[in-house]
Parts: structure tokens; C-alpha cells; sequence
């Protein structure tokens, strides 16, 4: 077994790990509540499959970026619904259970959504060099490493919910396990890669971040809170599903560090953003003085 498919098996099972671990932890009506507001769903899928695509691809082309460099933001732009979503919001003071709903929903379409939009979009920066995927492989590795998990997952928390209880802190931990051990692994083996992104990248990938951001928030809505938990959502790719992508289809190339990379800046900045927002606690309002002797 080469390195790359090793990295490819230690990935894939991570996804499969942290994905049935989602389905633990959430429950259908928490789900229920965000499937049947078919307005928030268009602004989400909007947000998650138009803006932040269209925005990449311009930035790409701005950049004038490497075939297979654009190839890994590319794949990152068609793979919303990061498990760092509600964490993040939790964070921020926002709505907890629509960032929950959205993961899911956002998660298990992107099986299906993601190849059909990299296949349109993969030629419009390929520069000659034929990128290409296997869309109907992609679609199979995808359900099975994603929807099944997830719905595995929802399935005990809606008929065993105790057995969820029970297995959801272990799965917890070797989630964050297997995370490390992957960002380890990818870092020892992409390090010269990465140290090989210019400042006029990390400015890209900025630039790409503050898009995000601002798609999630022009078609949050109202109130407040559902707007950072759609604002978190559009900013947070599902770095995880990418790199499943990009270690089976682009192994070994600029592909792979483009995922990572761009990962860590996104993380960052989503951090930064609900630390922020979580400060911003709004005061309590003042009641006005009453004079003495008169009723309250």
C-alpha cells in the first residue's frame, strides 16, 4: 500500500467516524424543524451551492491558480456542512439546533450535489490538463461513507436513544483522535508543499473566506441568531469529505495541500468570528425610574 492510499483509508474511515457520530447526537425532531422551513433551505442552498461555488471560481480565476491547486478549492467549495458548524455557533450565541439541521441536510445533499457540480465546473479551470472525476464512483463513495453513517446514527438516536447517549462521548473522542492523527499524517507528507504557499495565496484564500461569510449573511434572514448560524454554515467546508475527494482523485498533487490549507485558514477565521460574537452580549434593558409614592 502507497502512502496516498494509505492517507485515502485513514481519511475515508475518519469521515465515516465523525459522520456517524453527527447522527448520534441529533435528534429527528431537531431535524424535522429545519427540513420543513423551505424558505431557510433555498437561502441555504443558495448560499452553500451558488455563492460560495460562483465566488471560488471567480477568485480562481482572479488568481489565475494551477490547474490542480483550483481542483482542491474547487472540491472544498461544493462540500458544505462541516461538523464544526454547531460547535462554532454554540460559540457565537447563535441558533444551535438550525446550525444542527443544516449540517445534516447540507452533509448528506453534497453526496449527490458535490460530483454533479464538479463535474460542470472542474473544466472552466483545467487549463488544458483534462481534470476530470469519476462522478458516479464519487456519488457511490459519498453515500457510503456519508449518508449511510449519518443515517446509521440517526437511526439509534431516534430508536435507542440511550444506547446514543452512551456511545456518543467515546465516538466523540476518537473523532478528535483520528482528526489529529489525519492533519498529522497529511501535514508530515504535504509540509514542503505548504511551505511553498506564497502570501499572495493566504490573501486568495482570505479573500474566499470573507466572501463566504458575507453569502451566509446577506441570506441568513432574521433574527440574529439563525443569521450566525447560516453565516458560520456558509464559511465552515466539510474539510473531511474534500480531502476524501481529493486523496482518491488528485493524490500525491497541490490538490491535497489546497484542502488543507485552506481548512485551517476557514477554522481560524469561524473561530475568530463566534469568539467575537459570543463576547457581544447585548444589555439588559434599563427600566425607567419610577418616583417614589407612585405604583411600579
Amino acid at each position: 500500500m502507497t502512502v496516498d492510499q494509505a492517507i485515502n483509508l485513514l481519511v475515508t474511515l475518519t469521515l465515516v467516524e465523525m459522520t456517524l457520530t453527527v447522527g448520534l447526537g441529533v435528534s429527528l425532531a431537531e431535524l424535522g424543524g429545519v427540513a420543513t422551513d423551505w424558505r431557510l433551505l433555498v437561502r441555504a442552498a443558495v448560499a452553500n451551492y451558488v455563492c460560495v461555488p460562483a465566488a471560488t471560481v471567480g477568485l480562481l480565476l482572479l488568481f489565475d491558480a494551477a490547474p490542480t491547486v483550483a481542483a482542491g478549492f474547487l472540491i472544498l467549495a461544493v462540500c458544505p456542512g462541516a461538523p464544526f458548524g454547531p460547535p462554532l455557533t454554540a460559540l457565537a450565541r447563535g441558533n444551535v439546533p438550525v446550525s444542527v439541521g443544516l449540517m445534516v441536510i447540507l452533509a448528506g445533499s453534497s453526496a449527490v450535489v458535490a460530483p454533479v457540480l464538479l463535474r460542470r465546473l472542474l473544466p472552466l479551470l483545467s487549463g488544458g490538463q483534462g481534470l476530470t472525476i469519476d462522478a458516479a464512483r464519487l456519488v457511490t463513495t459519498l453515500l457510503m461513507t456519508q449518508f449511510v453513517p449519518l443515517g446509521v446514527g440517526l437511526a439509534i438516536r431516534h430508536w435507542r436513544p440511550r444506547l446514543a447517549d452512551r456511545l456518543q462521548p467515546p465516538a466523540q473522542r476518537v473523532s478528535k483522535v483520528l482528526n489529529l492523527v489525519v492533519i498529522g499524517v497529511i501535514l508530515a507528507v504535504q509540509f514542503r508543499l505548504l511551505l511553498e504557499v506564497r502570501p499572495r495565496g493566504y490573501a486568495g484564500m482570505l479573500a474566499l473566506l470573507l466572501a463566504s461569510l458575507a453569502a451566509g449573511w446577506l441570506l441568513g434572514g432574521s433574527p440574529g441568531e439563525r443569521r450566525k448560524a447560516m453565516t458560520l454554515t456558509a464559511a465552515l467546508r466539510n474539510v473531511a469529505v474534500a480531502l476524501v475527494i481529493a486523496t482518491g482523485a488528485f493524490a500525491g498533487t497541490p490538490a491535497v495541500t489546497a484542502v488543507l490549507a485552506y481548512g485551517v485558514v476557514e477554522l481560524t477565521g469561524a473561530l475568530l468570528l463566534a469568539l467575537a460574537w459570543g463576547r457581544h452580549v447585548p444589555a439588559e434593558p434599563v427600566a425607567p425610574a419610577v418616583p417614589a409614592g407612585l405604583p411600579r
